[in-house]
């Protein structure tokens, strides 16, 4: 979210950023919240000459009762009235104002970085490097839960009777990679200097609507049925959440922070949620990584926060590659975003396994996060995040890139301490 005074002072600003990111519907906004934040500083300068007024009047009422003027103290105490009357007809007001206003501000996107490209969709997201030598073996690598079943390791029809499309059983083997990775993934961060923490896994409306755009929360987030709590889609969520309505010193930043959990997303409106497989699914697991900093630093953390992702699936020899998102793919809340693919043998593509982004000072003012300065002047800190491993999309890379030709899976040397072997036959 922007800062209000921000819009008022640069509206074209405001206005070639929507333009960038192809939001032409949103421009009336502008004009919009303008007008309103005029009537509201009108409002609220009436409501302070009044109250300026009611102490200059009081203070002369206590004189003439002093004075033995009950008579004129009685007049003045109408005006005293009167101006009360008008007093709390301005305060609802600037209630009513706060409220259309933050409303307006919490839809107007926040301010790209200059070095994003401009573009409608992910399909003009930008390529940045390649790690790692993609290869395509001389056999022919099955479909992945063809790879999982065969080593009866999954199960989507049980799943699909318990709760529908969207979820699985993972069992044996299969199951044993994959907390291996999420176990591996936050170690790799805590020897990064991250500390470990497992977050709340249901938050309360105002983190949510706090650390995303409404229209992420309406694709994204289960809601509880008769409470104010959210399941979360990623811990970022309730990681972020963890500092709302706070006040750090400055002398603690950054704060580094690996989290575990599982994520819940309704995926409204995906295509593939109803085809066998579990790349785009309703409940997952996942390690991620965020960096609360100054200002001046968000840059540098950027970097090194996607670049962990990538040294961390190059040790489990996956490659990958960085595609620079474009202004047309960026949520809202985002100043600039990075995502991580890994390297399919069997389509013989990229595809995504994380995504790297810094939010500016967005969501710290959404949730009034703020830092004492040394100099003891408060300001809006930055925040970012980033995908470490989700399972089961990283499981899908690992299992394509370590398949021998007679189907069973090699374990990388990093694995092997938490899979306790080299090898994994089929049944």
């Amino acid at each position: 979210m922007l800062d209000i005074r921000f819009v008022r002072e640069n509206p074209d600003i405001v206005r070639k950023n929507m333009e960038n990111k192809f939001q032409h519907h949103k421009l009336p906004l502008v004009d919009e919240v303008i007008e309103l934040d005029a009537e509201y500083r009108k409002t609220l300068q009436e409501a302070e000459t009044l109250r300026a007024d009611r102490n200059r009047l009081s203070k002369q009422i206590g004189m003439l009762m002093g004075q033995g003027k009950k008579e004129e103290a009685e007049e003045v105490k109408k005006q005293v009235g009167a101006a009360a009357d008008r007093l709390a007809e301005l305060e609802k007001l600037e209630g009513e104002y706060e409220e259309k206003i933050r409303s307006i501000m919490m839809r107007i996107p926040n301010i790209i970085d200059p070095s994003v490209p401009i573009g409608k969709d992910d399909s003009e997201n930008v390529e940045v490097q390649r790690y790692g030598e993609p290869v395509v073996p001389d056999f022919e690598i099955p479909y992945h839960t063809d790879i999982m079943e065969s080593f009866d390791g999954i199960d989507l029809d049980s799943a699909r009777r318990v709760a529908g499309n969207g979820f699985y059983y993972l069992m044996g083997d299969i199951a044993r990679i994959h907390s291996s990775v999420i176990s591996y993934a936050r170690d790799f961060m805590i020897e990064r200097g991250f500390t470990y923490c497992v977050p709340p896994f249901m938050i309360r409306s105002d983190v949510v609507t706090g650390v995303m755009s409404f229209e992420e929360m309406g694709a994204m987030m289960y809601k509880i049925e008769g409470e104010d709590l959210y399941l979360i889609g990623t811990s970022e969520h309730s990681m972020i959440g963890r500092y709302i309505d706070t006040i750090l010193p400055e002398a603690k930043l950054p704060q580094t922070l690996t989290s575990y959990s599982p994520c819940f997303r309704k995926e409204k409106g995906a295509h593939g949620i109803e085809e066998r497989g579990v790349y785009r699914i309703h409940q997952f697991e996942k390690q991620e990584m965020i960096v609360i900093c100054k200002p001046e630093d968000s840059a540098m953390w950027f970097d090194k926060l996607w670049q962990n992702t990538v040294d961390l699936f190059r040790s489990l020899d996956i490659p990958v590659r960085t595609l620079e998102c474009c202004s047309g793919d960026l949520a809202d809340l985002k100043v600039k975003s990075v995502d991580v693919e890994a390297w399919s043998p069997r389509q013989q593509k990229y595809f995504e396994v994380g995504s790297c982004s810094n939010l500016g000072e967005a969501q710290a003012r959404r949730l009034k996060i703020r830092v004492n300065g040394e100099n003891g002047k408060k300001y809006l800190p930055h925040t970012l995040n980033n995908t470490v491993v989700a399972p089961p999309r990283m499981l899908i890379a690992f299992l394509e890139n370590n398949m021998n030709e007679d189907g069973s899976i090699r374990i990388p040397e990093a694995l092997r301490p938490y899979m306790g072997c080299d090898i994994i036959k089929k049944k």
